[in-house]
C-alpha cells in the first residue's frame, strides 16, 4: 500500500503562482510514474501532469505555465504553478503508477494509488 500526501494548495490572485508537493510512502519510489490531476466542482477529474525517469507530459491547458518535477532523494513530487488563472481552481490530487516509470501515464485508470487532495482556489 503506498500513501500520497498533498501540501502546498491554498489561495492565490489570478496571474499567482503555487507550489504543490507530493511525498508518497514506499522505498521504490523512483519507480513510480507519477501525476497530477485536478477536479473542479460540477467536473470530471482531469489529468494535469505527468513524470517518468525524467520525461514529462501536460495537459494542454497548463503546458507553459505548469512544472512537474521530481526528487528521488526527498521522495518528493512537486507541481510548479505559475500565472495561475481562475480556471485552475480544484482539488488537485497526487497519484502514483506502480512500475511504469518508463511511460508517462495521463488516464485515471493507468494510476494506482491516489492522495486526498489539496484545495487551490485563484480569484480574479
Amino acid at each position: 500500500q503506498v500513501q500520497l500526501v498533498e501540501s502546498g494548495g491554498g489561495a492565490v490572485q489570478a496571474g499567482g503562482s503555487l507550489r504543490l508537493s507530493c511525498v508518497p510512502s514506499g522505498r521504490t519510489f523512483r519507480n513510480y510514474a507519477m501525476g497530477w490531476f485536478r477536479q473542479a466542482p460540477g467536473k470530471e477529474r482531469e489529468f494535469v501532469a505527468a513524470i517518468g525517469w525524467s520525461a514529462t507530459y501536460y495537459a494542454d491547458s497548463v503546458k507553459g505555465r505548469f512544472t512537474i518535477s521530481r526528487d528521488n532523494a526527498k521522495n518528493t513530487v512537486y507541481l510548479q504553478m505559475n500565472s495561475l488563472k481562475p480556471e485552475d481552481t480544484a482539488v488537485y490530487y497526487c497519484a502514483a503508477a506502480i512500475g511504469r516509470v518508463g511511460g508517462l501515464p495521463s488516464g485515471r485508470s493507468e494510476y494506482d494509488y491516489w492522495g486526498q487532495g489539496t484545495q487551490v482556489t485563484v480569484s480574479s
